[in-house]
């Protein structure tokens, strides 16, 4: 049927429409970039039509447009849509450089040699000029290149190989930047610690046995080297590597290597037997800990990282989650944990009693941590298993509306003894209370005039003990906050990306070893007792010193340091001791 005289004139009224609309089209959807901003700020100043509106049509996002306006506003000469002359499409030096910069890719010079080569001839070059040439020219990247097959340069010095077969004690001199290690290396060797890897069978070889290859690893966190990587800077440091034993130390690959091959079992075998002679030496009691998360931030690229909210920079990233014990008398870390996943924070407190259970034969008395560390119904656990304990409540609206309600009678006052604080008379209400999931009631203190706008909400299934000393010894929970921030500082375990791979469990085992022998070494420091470890690093332990090495004994001369007396005093100068893992030579430190 042919079309009707209607039909046809909407057929021609569509074909129109289209034609509208694609030129339409062309102001409302800009392509050119300059187009598409003129059409933005006109439609904004014009039309005023709103900045997010605007945005979103012309595909901006609101921060980026608003500097667009900023930019037109001032602008004095509106010159903001006149096209710039552009540059021109030539170097002259790079062309001039052409033909030599060819010459040396023919030769299998690499970028940067041939900017090193450029530069003396007296021609510099930046390494994107070179590049760019030998784009122009057709040249593709060079393959890895065996030493051999690059030019000759200037090279580091490669060190030798760590092999205690190799370890000579012939006389001889040697200066070393880091002579206080000798003084960590004592208590190490007092506490026996080179038994532990031997009788766990750790790895170790013929060059380097499992004791010289775990003081290898420890000695970097002794003193505090950041990444594992930096190893490397002190491979011709003979007298650090003479005070585990070898001639040289692993390279980073070892280390690597090493860490690979331990697993979580092993780490805590390792920290059974270390944690047994700690004991034995009374250096830890074990009457009462404190226990805390910490997340340590990670930088990699690994998806099986999980995300965690990290304190320290108050935004949640990926990061791996760790579980700290701290004995809260001798403030060491007695047992820890990075092995966590989400869902399982709840019961490490529980790995954590068992833990010390087949430790010591006993369940921890006294645990004392913060309200995100477990579950009410695990309160009632640890009630059950006759473990006291001192937590917080979280302060919910409703518990604050309540405490907010209690008339002035019911608070009353007491007296914080041996505080060192500005506020020692808080007021307190003591009475016990029921809480969802706990079975029983359980006693609750809450605290007020502490110096903080909010009460504190305190709950333990302590019954006997005064408010005052309950107040005070979760006060001393905070110790445990203190003593992680150190390890992160001085002992660098947030530092979990690096050339080095090595296991996060086994670095925090480190970090657990090293900061136990540092607080053992203050304890001989008179006034410096309850030092962290950067402070005893920074004015004991780095200090040059002469290593006088000979087959009768080892002398380790310190350098002159304002802190030396303090050294005599504390009777670790002049007093020879061995080494097991240096032959059994005596060792003396001594003064100049």
């Amino acid at each position: 049927m042919p079309p009707t005289a209607t039909q046809t004139t909407a057929q021609k009224h569509v074909r129109f429409r289209k034609s509208i609309t694609n030129e339409v089209k062309f102001f409302l959807e800009p392509d050119q970039p300059r187009h598409r901003q003129y059409e933005a700020l006109r439609a904004h100043f014009v039309e005023q039509i709103p900045t997010e509106e605007v945005a979103s049509r012309f595909g901006f996002t609101s921060g980026s447009f608003r500097v667009l306006c900023h930019k037109f506003r001032n602008d004095p000469e509106r010159a903001f849509f006149v096209d710039r002359k552009p540059g021109p499409r030539y170097g002259p030096k790079r062309d001039q450089a052409r033909d030599r910069v060819v010459a040396w890719r023919k030769k299998n010079y690499s970028i940067a040699d041939i900017q090193s080569a450029m530069k003396e001839e007296g021609t510099s070059l930046s390494p994107a000029s070179v590049w760019k040439i030998l784009q122009e020219e057709g040249f593709s990247r060079l393959p890895r290149r065996k030493d051999e097959e690059m030019p000759e340069r200037p090279r580091p010095e490669q060190a030798g190989y760590a092999d205690v077969r190799e370890l000579s004690l012939d006389n001889r001199v040697i200066e070393t930047r880091c002579g206080g290690v000798f003084l960590l290396m004592k208590i190490l060797a007092e506490m026996k610690i080179h038994l532990i890897p031997t009788s766990l069978k750790w790895y170790g070889s013929k060059m380097i046995p499992p004791e010289n290859a775990f003081l290898s690893c420890l000695l970097l966190k002794l003193i505090g080297k950041e990444r594992k990587s930096h190893i490397m800077d002190m491979v011709f440091d003979q007298g650090i590597a003479l005070s585990v034993g070898l001639p040289q130390l692993p390279k980073t690959a070892y280390v690597s290597e090493y860490s690979a091959r331990l697993t979580h079992t092993n780490n805590l075998q390792f920290m059974q037997q270390w944690l047994m002679k700690l004991r034995k030496a009374d250096i830890i009691t074990g009457e009462s800990f404190n226990l805390d998360f910490q997340s340590l931030p990670y930088f990699g690229e690994e998806d099986v990282v999980e995300k965690h909210y990290v304190s320290m920079r108050s935004r949640r990233q990926k990061a791996i989650l760790t579980f700290f014990a701290q004995d809260a008398k001798s403030k060491i870390f007695c047992y820890s944990n990075a092995d966590l996943r989400k869902g399982e924070e709840a019961d490490e407190i529980f790995r954590f009693i068992a833990f010390w259970e087949k430790q010591s034969g006993k369940k921890p008395p006294h645990l004392v941590f913060d309200s995100k560390l477990t579950t009410y119904p695990n309160l009632s656990k640890l009630n059950k298993m006759d473990i006291f304990f001192v937590t917080l409540r979280r302060r919910t609206p409703d518990i604050l509306k309540e405490v907010a309600n209690e008339p002035p009678s019911a608070w009353r006052k007491v007296e914080l003894s041996n505080v060192k604080r500005k506020y020692r008379t808080p007021k307190v209400i003591d009475r016990e209370v029921q809480i969802r999931g706990y079975a029983g009631s359980i006693r609750q203190i809450a605290v007020k005039d502490l110096g903080h706008d909010l009460p504190t909400i305190i709950l333990t299934n302590d019954k006997k003990t005064s408010c005052a000393n309950i107040i005070t010894r979760y006060a001393l929970r905070m110790l445990i906050e203190n003593a992680i921030s150190g390890a992160v500082d001085f002992f660098h375990t947030t530092a979990l990306s690096s050339s080095v791979a090595i296991k996060i469990d086994l670095d925090v085992l480190l970090t657990l070893v090293g900061q136990a022998t540092y607080h053992i070494l203050a304890r001989h420091l008179r006034g410096y007792e309850d030092s962290e470890a950067d402070v005893i690093f920074r004015k004991f332990i780095d200090t040059p010193a002469k290593i006088f090495v000979s087959p009768e004994e080892i002398e380790v001369r310190l350098g002159k340091r304002a802190n030396n007396p303090i050294l005599i005093h504390s009777g670790f100068i002049n007093s020879p001791f061995t080494l097991p893992w240096l032959k059994n030579t005596p060792v003396r430190i001594t003064l100049r």
